[in-house]
């Protein structure tokens, strides 16, 4: 019967890591999802690195690496500077690792670089093909083809809730210098993390429910760093702001980046504080709209007045000169009328030499007017004289 050997657990673990350290005994770049982070007390970093299968299934490979605190302060920030992102779950990295085995812990890595250049390569070729294909479907003009209100005063926002951000721009506009009033409504969201894109769009599909209680609908968040942003080039994201039914403002508070929500928004801006800016100025701009209205409304009528007055003085002038021409036509019209007045008066025939003889009172104008023995008063310019009527002759017998 043969022997058998017989060795302890350690011996086997020490034939394992001298086979593995010595088949593995150089250093490996090494493509993987970074899993689970944490950070030790002492300055380590352990990594879970997994690969998924290309369908999107499940993990068909993982183990845990690390990074000693020695490396770690000097890669952590020439990562997070370069990417603009810390070292966190669902990141796609390149990383340079030591094959080492533990009899207690089993096999790990030893992460003794980082290429963050990888990090930054394929998030940027999928937001040239997101580029592409939303090009090819005409999605970014759709959103900016809609009509901002004169006076958007109906606001949703999309923030997060007790945000920085959000609260610069409810101060901004709240304090505004014109006195200008706005009602805003919170559809609070993440804004950053794999989460993000579904968590905007949810609150996108709140918002459009109520679409007639709302001018426009704003997202916005106080900026961070660049791979903060990353969700904001997200596909699906971009589609429903560029298809949505009210004008979409997008400020998430980056100085440098133009993520595809911009391209897609109505209006792009840099920050919170510029999207209040930019609403206050709408209203600015409209205020001074009508100023200038009323000032030229103001001057057409006081230009409309003057020419009024200025013809009414020369119609008036035109009247008083009728007038006066009138009055001396009149004036000549009346001597006129009392000279001949005056010349068929008695008084003026009598005052020639002639006699006025009167009879009751009554001007005798025939000898059969009277009969003899009858009494008339002759009138003379100076005077009468009381007669009676001896005879009376004829005169047409003579």
């Amino acid at each position: 019967m043969t022997k058998r050997e017989e060795i302890t657990l350690g011996e086997l673990q020490e034939r394992i890591k001298g086979v593995i350290e010595s088949s593995f005994s150089g250093r490996y770049w090494v493509r993987a999802e970074t899993g689970e982070v944490k950070i030790h007390s002492q300055g380590h970093c352990y990594i879970d690195l997994i690969e998924k299968s290309k369908g999107g299934g499940g993990v068909t490979a993982k183990v845990q690496a690390v990074i000693w605190a020695s490396s770690f302060r000097m890669l952590k920030p020439y990562f997070e500077t370069t990417t603009g992102r810390a070292l966190e779950r669902g990141l796609s990295i390149l990383v340079n690792v030591q094959v080492t085995y533990s009899q207690v812990y089993g096999m790990s890595l030893v992460i003794t670089d980082i290429d963050p250049a990888f990090t930054i390569g394929e998030q940027e070729i999928i937001r040239q093909k997101s580029i592409m294909r939303l090009s090819q479907e005409g999605m970014f003009e759709i959103n900016s083809s809609l009509d901002i209100p004169l006076l958007p005063s109906r606001l949703a926002v999309i923030s997060s809730e007790g945000a920085a951000g959000y609260r610069d721009f409810v101060k901004h506009l709240e304090d505004n210098d014109y006195g200008f009033s706005f009602s805003i409504k919170l559809f609070p969201a993440p804004l950053q993390g794999d989460s993000a894109p579904d968590g905007i769009i949810e609150q996108m599909e709140m918002v459009a429910r109520e679409m007639d209680n709302f001018d426009i609908l704003l997202i916005i968040r106080g900026g961070g760093a660049a791979q903060d942003l990353v969700c904001f080039d997200d596909y699906n994201l971009a589609i429903n702001i560029a298809q949505f039914p009210l004008p979409v403002v997008v400020a998430v508070g980056h100085d440098h980046d133009y993520h595809i929500a911009d391209m897609v928004a109505h209006t792009s801006l840099k920050t919170p504080t510029a999207a209040a800016a930019f609403i206050i100025d709408l209203f600015v701009a409209e205020e001074q709209q009508l100023i200038f209205l009323s000032r030229r409304v103001s001057l057409s009528l006081q230009s409309r007045l003057q020419s009024e007055l200025t013809t009414l003085d020369r119609l008036n002038e035109r009247m008083a000169a009728a007038l006066r021409t009138h009055y001396r036509e009149g004036e000549h019209l009346l001597d006129i009328f009392e000279r001949r007045v005056m010349s068929a008066s008695p008084l003026t025939i009598l005052e020639r030499g002639y006699s006025l003889a009167l009879m009751g009172g009554k001007k005798i104008g025939s000898v059969n007017d009277a009969q003899a023995g009858d009494d008339f008063t002759l009138l003379l310019s100076d005077g009468s004289f009381n007669c009676t009527i001896n005879s009376i002759r004829d005169g047409k017998k003579r």
